[in-house]
Formats: structure tokens, sequence, C-alpha cells
């Protein structure tokens, strides 16, 4: 697997994945995305600001995700364990469904892990849709620990943090 940023060309590609895991997704009654979030433009927006990555094989987009210091006021409510300059967010992690259950997660993870150690932070902090058992998994797999919650338009959501 190769890992790059996001570019403009890549825009239809990372909406057909998108628009596959939400399918899949709801087939398995998780409602965590629909058309009003993750948007095209939201992503435009993640490339221009260069946070957006991309993980291709065999000359396919098979996942993305986007680092960045940007959180919801949600964030700052709850006790981290690590100043916010130290810490980053992974925000839109997404394995194409074509390419899941393949541990493509957990590499995926591992490597964003490394990344953002060579970026200089110290940590790394999510949301994870209380209601999605795959990610909650595959984050306390790779020891994410809970530090509170949101509760957003879908749902509830926990926020976790990892120190590197």
């Amino acid at each position: 697997m190769q890992y790059r940023l996001g570019t403009i060309e890549d825009l239809n590609e990372i909406g057909c994945l998108i628009g596959k895991a939400i399918e899949y997704m709801e087939s398995q009654d998780i409602y965590q995305w629909d058309d009003l979030y993750p948007t095209q433009d939201v992503f435009l927006e993640d490339i221009n600001n260069n946070t957006l990555y991309v993980a291709v094989e065999a000359d396919k987009i098979i996942a993305i995700y986007v680092i960045s210091q940007e959180c919801d006021e949600e964030y700052y409510q709850w006790k981290w364990n690590n100043p916010e300059e130290s810490a980053c967010i992974i925000h839109r992690l997404c394995v194409s469904p074509d390419y899941q259950n393949k541990g493509i997660g957990s590499m995926l993870l591992s490597h964003i892990e490394d990344q953002v150690k060579d970026m200089g932070y110290l940590s790394i902090r999510l949301d994870a849709f209380t209601k999605n058992p795959y990610a909650l998994r595959l984050y306390e797999k790779h020891g994410y620990e809970k530090r509170g919650y949101a509760d957003w338009r879908k749902g509830r959501f926990i926020l976790m943090e990892k120190t590197l």
C-alpha cells in the first residue's frame, strides 16, 4: 500500500468510496454518515488544506483519512492526557468495503501513528460512533482510550486518545 496526499483529481474516486461505505454501513445498521456528511465540499476543503491522505493499491484508492488539529467544540469539554498543541485529530478515516476484513484498517492506523510521530505530535485524538462496533474494536485494539463523548446529529460519539 502506498500513501500520499489526496488531490482534486481524486474527488470522484473518494466520492465513490464514501458512497460504498455508507451503503455498507447502513446494511449493518450503522447510520453514521449520509448525504449531509461527509460531502464532496468537505473533502475538497481537506484537500485544499493538505490534510486528506489516500491509501492506494494497484492504482486504486482503498482508504482515506484526514490528519489535522481542527476539532469540534465538544473536544474541549473533556480532560485529555496531552496538551492541545501536541495532539492531532484523525477525521473521516474510511476503508473501502471491498478491502475490509483484510487487516487494512490496522495497517492504516499503524501507518497513521508513524506518520503523526514523524510530524512531531505526541498523541492522536479521534471520535468514534458508538453504534459502529467495527471502528470501536479497531481503536481499542490499537490502544486508544476513552476520554469523553459528544452528542451530534447522528447520535453519540466516543472521544478517544492515544499517546504515541
